[in-house]
């Protein structure tokens, strides 16, 4: 498969792990980059972050104008938005990208998958269908796109996960963020969930409670490999 071109960032020499985090609907790979350095990750916690460019697709809901996307977003409904087969597609060239890190030296449990919005879903269905287990799920202002393989999914039920949304968002309303969060919850995993009042974006608080997360993470890793 042809991997998508990436922006990289590393914290650090010999990246001890690494973070693939999703940008959403318009955006591109250079959306979150400047947040690495606003995470202040410790420096025996070096990690490369991989930010991927979704390629241009048309988008039903913006009168088929061509933009970044990780799939067509055919209408506002909650359960029949998301185009299924480019949420597919999309988690699947997520999948290459782990399995490049994996190649790269970095072990999938060394492997957190992250995104925003369209990204945070797409990030969501690859750890749903993930064959690893891989270290944590960062879900930002998102949703469960293909609510009705839940219950099929075969994820590894044990992977961390941090969802997090604005209260005031117009675009995803935070109603769809938390039932996706229970639903996640009911079928098995731990969700550490936050919000704020925000509307479709990230804050400040946002971006301090995702350093802890992250660094309590890796730290786990490291406490199960020194057993």
């Amino acid at each position: 498969m042809l991997l998508p071109e990436t922006v990289e960032v590393t914290t650090g020499e010999n990246p001890v792990g690494s973070v693939i985090w999703l940008h959403g609907l318009g955006a591109d790979g250079h959306d979150f980059e400047a947040i690495v350095p606003e995470l202040r990750l410790p420096r025996d916690l070096p990690l490369r972050f991989v930010f991927p460019h979704a390629p241009p697709r048309p988008v039903t809901i913006n009168g088929g104008m061509s933009m970044r996307a990780w799939y067509d977003i055919l209408s506002l409904d909650s359960e029949g938005r998301a185009d299924a087969q480019g949420v597919r597609e999309s988690t699947a060239q997520l999948e290459a990208l782990i399995n490049r890190e994996i190649e790269r030296g970095v072990d999938a449990n060394r492997i957190v998958v992250a995104g925003f919005s369209q990204g945070g879903a797409i990030a969501i269905n690859a750890v749903l269908h993930a064959k690893r287990r891989l270290g944590g799920l960062m879900a930002l202002s998102t949703y469960i796109a293909l609510p009705g393989e839940l219950a099929a999914s075969a994820g590894h039920r044990d992977v961390p996960v941090f969802m997090a949304h604005g209260s005031f968002d117009p675009m995803l309303p935070m109603q769809w963020g938390r039932a996706s969060a229970d639903k996640l919850v009911e079928a098995g995993f731990s969700v550490e969930w936050r919000d704020y009042p925000m509307a479709h974006a990230v804050c400040a608080q946002e971006i301090d409670d995702i350093r802890a997360w992250l660094i309590s993470v890796f730290a786990a890793v490291k406490a199960e490999s020194q057993t």
